[in-house]
């Protein structure tokens, strides 16, 4: 089976879900979530205004914005939703508004990239609902923004098998009834702290990241042995059926030290280290520099 079809059976489950992801508009981020319940895309405020305004603060360019115009200031509570939408560094609560309400705060922003921007939402929706009719779509589409990025082919491939190895874990933690948040936080800690020597946060710092996603800043080898934990801890969880939490914590630490021998088996076998501070910005100006030098 190729990775297509694996991710898009993955995109066909999770079809009836709220959507999240960070759009781009002329290569600024626009957080952005799909409620699949209203049809919805909403937008977070504060960056179609960075967007729209090129304003280094947005906060206060909105707070001043609603002092000159009384009526928008008025209808307010209408337009914004509160909602978690995701970010390079995990999930973000911030001020949301859909397609009507973002064109009624366009109305009270002079820009001229305004009815660029107004396009720009018409084909996000377009193409949002062209991917609940075809999944793939939505992979090609993941797969083009990080081609775009700059990552290779081969750890595209290898990070978006990794999102899938991941989601049959915590499928497999809420089987037992495990709770997002504290508990698969924890039990996500002993995998990386097992076969890594560090837990999330600190290997996040040992890369020099703040919110940036730490799998999307690991190099092929570490990608590798985190699905190689994950995927362990997952059939050994179906294999036990473990029912206390000290029980999956175990079993998280078994998963992890399948993946620690093989990294101390590769390591002695090749005289290098895996678990690297190589993140992803400096590892892909390493490439541009090799790239520069092979063309001289």
């Amino acid at each position: 089976m190729t990775i297509f079809s694996y991710l898009c059976n993955l995109e066909k489950q999770r079809i009836m879900t709220k959507k999240q992801a960070i759009q781009l508009f002329e290569e600024k981020k626009v957080r952005t979530a799909w409620d699949d319940e209203t049809e919805k895309w909403y937008f977070a405020i504060s960056d179609v205004v960075a967007a729209l305004t090129d304003s280094v603060n947005p906060t206060d360019y909105i707070k001043k914005m609603r002092k000159r115009d009384p009526e928008l200031a008025k209808g307010w509570g209408q337009i914004v939703t509160p909602l978690s939408v995701v970010t390079p560094g995990g999930q973000q609560r911030v001020n949301c508004a859909d397609v009507k309400g973002i064109f009624r705060l366009i109305q009270s922003i002079p820009s001229p990239k305004a009815e660029p921007f107004k396009q720009w939402m018409a084909q996000v929706a377009a193409n949002r609902l062209d991917q609940m009719q075809d999944p793939e779509l939505g992979i090609q589409q993941s797969l083009a923004d990080y081609k775009r990025l700059g990552y290779s082919d081969n750890w595209i491939n290898q990070r978006l098998k990794s999102i899938e190895i991941r989601k049959d874990l915590t499928d497999e933690w809420k089987r037992h009834g495990l709770q997002e948040g504290v508990q698969f936080a924890t039990l996500t800690d002993i995998i990386y702290s097992t076969w890594s020597g560090m837990t999330a946060k600190e290997y996040k710092q040992f890369k020099g990241l703040k919110k940036e996603n730490l799998r999307d800043n690991m190099t092929n080898r570490e990608l590798v042995l985190n699905m190689l934990a994950e995927l362990s801890t997952k059939d050994i969880s179906e294999a036990r059926n473990p029912e206390t939490f000290g029980e999956h914590a175990e079993v998280a630490r078994q998963g992890g030290e399948i993946a620690r021998n093989a990294r101390a088996e590769l390591e002695a076998k090749t005289g290098k280290p895996v678990v690297t501070s190589l993140n992803a910005k400096t590892a892909l100006q390493i490439e541009d520099k090799k790239k520069c030098l092979n063309k001289k």
